[in-house]
């Protein structure tokens, strides 16, 4: 029985002699272990089995030795499998790579002191934001959105802005006829309603929220812009309305966050109206 099919990373092109390169065996692998993080609950393997399209033994095989690797463990009595230590140590390794978390922390630090609201920083790792720093607020609405917390980018105002440089050719290659699981009444019920918050992302260069993520919830993002004026990450200010001072959300918070977005992308080499 075949594996789900599964186009390469941000749509990069098979090499011409990819038959030959391709190792289907650690593509296996790879697959499993993203099904077990997805699923956020141990799996046994029957339940990989089906998820992966893979038959008992095969499935049988790849756990056994992630297991013995440290990649993978299993839980006791259970008979299923949660993500290993070692997968952990990988994971720190490829976050500590990213100079733009100690490119930003000081900013971040800033825009929290200035808002009294907790900052954040994320990327996009395909279909997901992905949280890479967390500044906590002095004030007590701690944020629940730590290091290494995944959300839907079609839902999330961060996810539409770090969209924002791709077409609608792109966005549609990315999430092609994908069921979008709706988080609140503002989540965007299909691609052509995502293409709206996407565009509008990127004719603002900034987004305001409030109840986007969760309801009595509030945010402001901005893009993080790398030399060429991609970009590559995105920042805001998140977290209960009542964290937020709402007569200033709209106007001086919005400058901050901004601000904050333009002088981290500086550090990275950007500069406004490059070329023209």
């Amino acid at each position: 029985m075949s594996i789900v099919e599964e186009e390469g990373a941000d749509g990069q092109e098979a090499h011409k002699n990819h038959d030959i390169y391709f190792v289907p065996g650690l593509r296996r692998g790879l697959l499993l272990l993203e099904t077990v993080a997805d699923a956020r609950r141990p799996l046994s393997v029957s339940e990989i089995a089906k998820r992966l399209k893979l038959t008992r033994s095969t499935v049988f095989r790849l756990t056994y030795t992630l297991r013995f690797m440290g990649f993978l463990e299993e839980v006791a009595d259970s008979k299923s499998f949660t993500l290993g230590p070692r997968v952990l140590n990988i994971g720190y390794a490829f976050l500590a790579s990213k100079d733009i978390i100690e490119v930003s922390r000081a900013d971040l630090e800033i825009l929290r002191d200035n808002t009294n609201v907790s900052a954040h920083l994320a990327i996009r790792d395909r279909k997901e934001l992905l949280y890479l720093s967390c500044v906590q607020t002095r004030s007590g609405f701690l944020s629940n959105l730590n290091v290494g917390t995944r959300l839907p980018a079609y839902a999330t105002p961060m996810g539409w802005l770090l969209l924002s440089d791709l077409s609608n050719r792109e966005l549609n290659a990315l999430f092609g006829e994908d069921e979008f699981e709706p988080m609140t009444d503002q989540t965007p019920a299909n691609l052509a309603a995502l293409m709206v918050k996407v565009s509008e992302a990127a004719v603002k260069g900034y987004m305001v929220s409030r109840g986007a993520v969760e309801p009595g919830g509030s945010s402001i993002a901005a893009p993080i812009l790398d030399r060429d004026g991609k970009v590559v990450a995105a920042i805001d200010i998140s977290g209960p309305d009542t964290a937020f001072d709402l007569t200033q959300i709209e106007t001086r918070d919005v400058q901050e966050v901004v601000s904050a977005a333009l002088r981290i992308s500086a550090r990275l080499g950007y500069t406004p109206n490059r070329g023209s």
